[in-house]
């Protein structure tokens, strides 16, 4: 006789947030880096977004694999699956590299043999790294956290994993924002080892506790806001008094994703029906093809005679809200072709 698994109540939650988690995820990367309060201010407060992209990966993961005995296969199929992703976009942001170096008036040979010393197997395996699609680290970042943490979680040590998860990333700021203490002998911490997995395993964790449950989603909602402001001023701290480095994630950023997932755990029915929730059902696609679109906005630009400046606030918005709705529109046109074709074969 096959035992069913319970049927799990969808969290819109997830989604709606996601969708903010995206749109900062833009913000990040089209608007100017530099030491305007309000830019910095604007910067700090959107580093939430990837750390609550792993840990809702996370839970959702260990959703579908606890007390499942069909668990490998869903892991299989899942790594499969985000593998493909990161090797489609790769394979994209690699010919539209190439293609760009063909067009210009440099000397081309030497340009590819440039390019081409980057995609060395570390880079495109482990760092994601090599070509101009640089936001795929957190693809291959997924992949490689995922299989750890199924690793461990058929070892029944997840929590054991998550204490030496915490540490990596504890010791990952020495890479980031504490550099000026101490840095890293590594050319980046961003990577798997050092922010997914942490977050990965914080989220798949979650999904096994029940303590979280003794508190209303307006408690977790006051946290968020709380740490939300701390991180703020941590980043500022950082950069203006121990004129540190610009970090991409800060020792706040932990109890403020954490918090945030959890308000979102506890309100399961916040965003149900909105537009922006569907946009956030979407957010990895949207992710993965952004910057593509960063380059494309940049040129429209240039050639209408605007160029970036760092004290526009308007174009700097007007530059994030074209590459945000032709990032959404191109991904759900990509998944239209994908459906006619899938349909006709």
């Amino acid at each position: 006789m096959t035992t069913l698994r319970p049927i799990m109540q969808r969290n819109y939650a997830i989604d709606f947030i996601k969708f903010f988690a995206i749109l900062a995820v833009v913000i990040i990367h089209t608007f100017p880096g530099n030491d305007q309060i309000g830019y910095f201010v604007l910067d700090n407060l959107s580093r939430f977004a990837v750390p609550f992209f792993f840990v809702a990966s996370g839970y959702l993961f260990s959703l579908k694999v606890s007390g499942n005995p069909q668990s490998f296969a869903y892991f299989k199929k899942y790594v499969t699956k985000i593998l493909k992703i990161y090797v489609s976009w790769l394979l994209f942001y690699a010919s539209y590299d190439i293609i760009r170096i063909l067009l210009t008036d440099g000397n081309v040979k030497a340009e590819l043999i440039k390019y081409k010393e980057n995609l060395t197997v570390l880079n495109l395996l482990y760092y994601g790294q090599g070509t101009s699609g640089y936001q795929l680290w957190f693809v291959i970042s997924l992949v490689w956290s995922i299989v750890i943490l199924y690793l461990f979680y058929r070892l029944k040590k997840v929590r054991l994993l998550l204490v030496f998860a915490f540490c990596f990333n504890l010791l990952g700021l020495f890479g980031q924002s504490y550099s000026v203490f101490d840095e890293l002998p590594v050319s980046t911490t961003r990577a798997a080892l050092y922010i997914s997995l942490f977050y990965t395993v914080m989220g798949f964790w979650l999904a096994s506790v029940r303590t979280w449950r003794k508190y209303t989603a307006k408690t977790y909602f006051y946290l968020f806001c709380i740490f939300t402001i701390l991180q703020v001023l941590e980043g500022l701290w950082l950069q203006k008094v121990l004129d540190s480095q610009h970090g991409e994630y800060f020792f706040s950023t932990i109890f403020l994703t954490l918090f945030l997932f959890l308000y979102a755990l506890r309100s399961p029915n916040l965003g149900k029906g909105l537009f922006i929730t569907k946009i956030g059902g979407n957010s990895l696609g949207i992710y993965a093809i952004h910057l593509f679109f960063i380059d494309m906005v940049d040129l429209l630009f240039e050639s209408i005679g605007f160029e970036k400046s760092t004290h526009n606030l308007l174009l700097n918005l007007v530059d994030t809200f074209l590459v945000f709705v032709l990032s959404y529109v191109a991904y759900n046109l990509i998944q239209s072709v994908k459906h006619v074709y899938k349909n006709k074969t």
